[in-house]
């Protein structure tokens, strides 16, 4: 026997029929009605897409730096069930932490390209999360904002989470505030644009884009807190360039490196000359 959320889903759906028309679950019946029921089409499933390519920075036995591109999401999510970074990860032999996301210790947004390093052990995992616990993971970006800085370099101290209004965003203005940090240095003035190198001393969602958009300094191309298609842009002008710690079994120091994307260095160009 089905359970009673089966049948009111039924009955949203207009699935059931009374006497051959559709009705709702308020509908009362007479007695000797003829009732049918119409289940309807199953949702088609979403499409597989493969696993990304793995661009490798820096390897070894322990742990892996990859160098994320833009447009790929780290972990499984709604609406991302295949496809991710994650997926890639596993066929590359990392572990540690939630099954759906195997030795990843930090995120970057989807449309945010970058370093991010990924344990290959249960042992690194646990290592490399004290690391970040203990902000000894250095972590750089280089962000193209919209305006000019009041300073050469400076810290946003100020607690974000999700917004009042928006659950799409996250803001200054939110009932779940948590603590975040975010430094920044001004790496290169432009006429209408300025090129920043960003610290991160915590690593909340989307808190550089926030943390920015709060000082009146939006990334450019940034679609929900920057300005959108800024300088031709399809994505935010936001790239993880920097990795930096002592390695979690070795003590060794890696400091790995990653470019500028073509799209962003074309975009630095027209910046230049605007």
């Amino acid at each position: 026997m089905g359970s009673r959320a089966a049948a009111e889903r039924l009955l949203e759906a207009g699935a059931v029929l009374v006497d051959g028309q559709s009705r709702g679950k308020s509908h009362k019946l007479a007695g000797g009605e003829e009732i049918a029921i119409e289940p309807p089409e199953p949702a088609a499933a979403a499409p597989v897409v493969p696993p990304p390519e793995l661009t490798v920075a820096y390897s070894d036995e322990h742990l892996i730096v990859v160098d994320k591109p833009a447009g790929v999401v780290v972990h499984p999510a709604p609406g991302h069930a295949s496809g991710t970074l994650a997926h890639a990860l596993a066929a590359a032999g990392a572990e540690g932490g939630e099954e759906d996301r195997p030795g990843i210790v930090h995120r970057l947004d989807r449309d945010t390209s970058g370093l991010l390093v990924v344990a290959r052990s249960h042992q690194t995992y646990e290592r490399l999360q004290r690391l970040v616990r203990r902000r000894a993971l250095t972590r750089e970006y280089l962000g193209l904002v919209v305006g000019k800085p009041p300073s050469r370099r400076g810290t946003i101290d100020a607690p974000i989470g999700r917004d009042r209004h928006d659950r799409l965003r996250h803001s200054l203005d939110t009932a779940t505030p948590r603590a975040a940090v975010t430094h920044f240095e001004l790496d290169e003035l432009l006429p209408r644009h300025a090129l920043l190198r960003v610290r991160l001393e915590t690593g909340r969602t989307h808190q550089i884009r926030v943390h920015l958009a709060a000082i009146d300094l939006p990334v450019s191309g940034d679609p929900l807190y920057g300005v959108a298609r800024d300088l031709g842009l399809e994505r935010q002008f936001l790239h993880a360039t920097r990795l930096a710690f002592d390695h979690p079994v070795t003590g060794a120091p890696v400091d790995v490196t990653s470019p500028l994307p073509p799209d962003l260095a074309a975009a630095l160009e027209r910046a230049r000359g605007s």
